[in-house]
């Protein structure tokens, strides 16, 4: 198995195709999109060149890396010889079942279709297609070639052989592989987001700024990032979205999106991707507090 498709040339998608392609896999970057093909590629060089400075691979290994990754915007032409299609598009459960099926008429009997989803039901997923035993999730952690996590899903009718094929997949490309049964949120984001929501909760109600709220989170937990700052980099319309995965699933008010959270997304403030979240990632005010209301 040397094939390998990635469905969205987006954060998640040029990260997992990067990683496939670094350990020597041919990976087809699949996107609808011409130029988020190439906002790809350029990113996966530069990610690639930063491993060069630090060392840890050649500019040969750059150039085969890079060399190992062909671009496409047509699904059809993109899967025709894949062994696993990784699916990375926007957390949209329309978008992902319409992927699926369309995935499941042209692909070969044997591939596999994996979802890179942070929240969606992969049962949900695999029921659209006609291989639900074939269908899996692949949770890949952001920055994908850096975090050695992986959360393998198994769907209601996920088989055995898929399950396991999966894991040793992942251990080859030197990730650590964690199986997980298939609710909303997995675990990463079940615990995650109601951290991420009771944070802005707390910024909300006036009990601290946002910088405070995660200086306390940092110093006080000794997390590398605070939960505000976590949420403009995940991005807030995805922590939105998965809240509503996990409210709409779990059918209970602990996991009701905080209304601030919702007021940010609506007026378009989404964090780094639209340059200004909790902090102002402008270039005249990178990373400063632009809440101060709530100070």
């Amino acid at each position: 198995m040397k094939n390998i498709a990635v469905i969205g040339a987006g954060t998640m998608g040029n990260g997992i195709a990067h990683t496939f392609a670094q350990f020597n896999y041919n990976v087809q970057l699949i996107d609808i999109s011409q130029a988020s093909l190439d906002r790809g590629m350029a990113t996966i060089s530069k990610n690639l060149d930063r491993m060069v400075i630090k060392e840890k691979i050649t500019e040969e290994d750059k150039a085969r890396t890079l060399g190992n990754i062909t671009t496409y915007t047509s699904i059809k032409e993109g899967v025709q010889y894949a062994s696993l299609v990784v699916e990375a598009a926007t957390e949209n459960l329309e978008l992902k079942l319409n992927i699926f099926r369309e995935l499941d008429e042209v692909c070969p009997d044997d591939t596999i279709l994996a979802t890179n989803t942070s929240s969606i039901s992969i049962t949900e997923i695999a029921a659209v297609t006609n291989r639900p035993d074939m269908v899996i999730g692949m949770h890949f952690m952001n920055p994908v070639p850096i975090m050695k996590l992986v959360e393998i899903i198994r769907g209601y009718n996920t088989s055995d052989e898929v399950m396991n094929f999966t894991v040793e997949l992942s251990k080859e490309i030197r990730k650590i592989p964690v199986e997980v049964n298939d609710y909303p949120g997995f675990v990463a984001n079940r615990i995650l987001m109601p951290m991420i929501n009771e944070s802005i909760e707390t910024l909300y109600n006036g009990v601290a700024g946002v910088k405070e709220i995660d200086t306390v989170m940092k110093l006080g937990m000794a997390h590398p990032m605070g939960p505000l700052q976590l949420a403009d980099f995940i991005g807030l319309d995805v922590c939105l979205s998965i809240l509503n995965v996990m409210y709409d699933g779990f059918k209970n008010p602990k996991y009701a999106p905080c209304p601030l959270l919702v007021n940010m997304v609506m007026a378009g403030k989404l964090g780094v991707k639209s340059g200004e979240g909790f902090y102002d990632y402008s270039e005249s005010r990178k990373a400063e507090n632009v809440s101060k209301q709530f100070s």
